[in-house]
């Protein structure tokens, strides 16, 4: 790879990070990159290259910068390396060094900046690209991070870190066969390194096949006893299996082995949702907080002032701000609590609520003593950062809270939650409407079905069925069904009338991504929905649409249930106990559709 070609895939990162918007926090993979910028080793290499520098004063100031940077000072480095850089803005070394120091002081964005040019201007740049390899596998994008490891590997073959690390980034890419082609050699070679066999487990995992990844999750740790990522990782692999108790336990060994700040948050809000899958509610909301950790990149920070609402504190007669977090479908999910929150504030409290602004019509409908705004979510320099800028007087805002910190009050066992069908209401009008729209499709019961999240890395791609699976439940007869799926359907949808003799019927007049007011009525017209947990079921399920889900052995909404769904008492799950083989699972849905709309 050429660096001109580096340098414009380094640009097209940095604009990727710039206008990334905050995502559901995940348990995750710890199979991450391995290697760091400032390792011993990567800041020896930069002082013995400081050496060939010919000015001398610059050389020395990048050799105090470097100092620094050992003894863990990163802002000193930075400001010692942006003195060199006003005297000789050409000089590869000190980009390089800059962009280390911005790095570790959590500047990602500026970071990356520095490394762009870096590559530009060093002769030897494969450090370089490792460094901006591992920082966009950070950031969540995978596909840069490849490119810039394959030319790591290109400058270094055989090189086992960046081995490993291009494998990380294909698996993330759904690209699990091309990650194998690159671990197999290299495990062959070196057996013992434990590191490569963690990360072939997380690919088996991307795959779906649980049991062969504790297999070699069993193998890390025996090669290294100690390795507390593989710990994670195997709690992960038994979830899918619906071992939830041995997860459980392998999370807790994680968490006594964390090897950084970050591996522990991570692992303890693993360890949250490992909780709440097992049913102890109470117990998984009180840790649940450990998802705003600081050390978690991806964990948005509120921009938000005054007081922050905590468990225990009275509401009656408050003004109360909540803010909705994590992903849209977790948005609509949590809004199960705020009737109750409505009745805890009382005739003399007030709400105000912030969601994502597609929401604000349904929620305004739906407590109309509300006021609604929209939450906004920005990305700065590698962090998210969420707020309420359209509310613009706080003075009468007596506490605020994130939406899921209620739910240690208000949904602290599944006792708590009500059987009431809905709690949120779709637009009658448009409900009405679109049932008379349902009419002019062919016959039968009409059944809306989704099959995918727009997000499919290798961590949730597993999640979720192959289309050709879903044969059983297309050839049920005399129903028509529905696209209720955002995104591009176009190749699922010829796929079915071509491999099913099925149309799946198009509702005319929508945008099933942005409309979700409109979605929500339409689902409420449907006389059933099917499919995964994503945005469009989780509003078809809180309007009071007939939801059956589908969903794995353990999936922690579920809160250790399997015959009841606690957050829409109306929904049927089906449940499938491996991702490797979901057949069974589609043909029990089949079955079941047989026998709820006969022929």
């Amino acid at each position: 790879m050429s660096r001109s070609r580096a340098s414009q895939i380094s640009a097209s990162a940095l604009a990727m990070a710039q206008e990334s918007v905050a995502q559901a926090v995940q348990m995750g993979f710890k199979a991450a990159t391995v290697g760091d910028a400032a390792s011993a080793e990567a800041l020896a290499r930069l002082d013995r290259e400081t050496g060939e520098v010919g000015n001398h004063d610059a050389a020395r100031l990048l050799a105090r910068a470097i100092h620094a940077m050992q003894n863990r000072d990163f802002a000193k480095g930075e400001k010692l390396a942006l003195k060199v850089l006003e005297r000789d803005d050409r000089l590869g070394v000190a980009w390089h060094v800059l962009g280390i120091a911005r790095e570790k002081t959590g500047d990602f964005a500026g970071s990356m900046r520095c490394y762009e040019a870096a590559l530009q201007l060093l002769p030897r740049h494969g450090a370089v690209a490792g460094d901006l390899g591992r920082l966009a596998f950070r950031m969540d994008m995978p596909e840069i991070a490849a490119k810039f490891f394959m030319h790591y590997l290109n400058e270094r073959p055989g090189d086992l870190e960046g081995i490993n690390n291009l494998a990380c980034a294909l698996r993330d890419l759904n690209r699990c066969e091309e990650a194998v082609e690159v671990l197999r050699p290299a495990i062959q070679q070196n057996p013992e390194q434990a590191l490569l066999w963690n990360t072939l487990g997380t690919v088996m995992c991307s795959q779906g096949d649980g049991q062969t990844a504790v297999t070699f999750f069993d193998e890390t740790l025996r090669l290294a006893p100690g390795f507390g990522k593989a710990y994670h990782n195997r709690a992960y692999a038994k979830l899918d299996l619906g071992d939830v108790e041995g997860a459980l336990a392998d999370c807790e060994q994680a968490i006594a082995r964390a090897e950084s700040a970050e591996d522990l948050a991570t692992m303890q809000f693993g360890r949250a949702t490992i909780l709440l899958a097992l049913g102890r509610i109470e117990e998984g909301w009180k840790t649940y907080e450990a998802r705003f950790s600081k050390d978690l990149i991806e964990a948005p920070r509120f921009t938000i002032e005054g007081a922050r609402w905590t468990p225990g504190m009275d509401l009656a007669g408050k003004h109360l701000m909540i803010c909705a977090e994590q992903g849209l479908g977790d948005e609509v999910m949590f809004a199960n609590l705020l009737p109750d929150v409505i009745e805890a504030l009382g005739p003399d409290g007030r709400l105000s609520i912030a969601v994502e602004r597609r929401l604000i019509p349904l929620f305004q409908r739906s407590f109309p003593q509300a006021s609604v705004t929209a939450h906004r979510t920005v990305s700065y320099e590698g962090r998210v950062y969420r707020g309420a800028p359209e509310i613009e007087d706080w003075s009468g805002i007596d506490l605020w809270a994130p939406m899921g910190a209620l739910l240690e009050t208000f949904r602290p066992s599944v006792a708590s939650f009500p059987k009431r069908p809905s709690f949120l209401t779709a637009d009658p009008e448009r409900v009405e409407h679109w049932r008379r729209q349902l009419q002019a499709a062919p016959g039968g019961p009409k059944v809306g079905v989704l099959w995918k999240s727009l997000k499919l890395n290798g961590e949730r791609a597993r999640q979720f069925s192959p289309f050709l699976l879903w044969r059983p439940v297309f050839e049920t007869p005399g129903v028509t069904f529905v696209n209720i799926q955002y995104g591009d359907c176009a190749e699922e949808i010829a796929l079915a009338r071509e491999e099913f003799g099925v149309e799946i019927w198009q509702p005319p007049g929508i945008d099933l991504k942005q409309d979700l007011d409109d979605v929500a009525a339409l689902c409420c017209a449907m006389d059933l929905i099917v499919g995964f947990s994503n945005a469009t079921t989780n509003l078809g399920g809180a309007c009071g649409a007939p939801i059956w889900l589908l969903g794995g052995a353990a999936s922690w909404p579920r809160l250790g249930q399997t015959d009841f769904y606690p957050w829409y008492p109306q929904t049927r799950c089906f449940i499938t106990p491996d991702y490797k083989d979901w057949t069974p699972t589609m043909q029990q849905i089949g079955e079941a559709l047989k026998a709820q709309f006969p022929a």
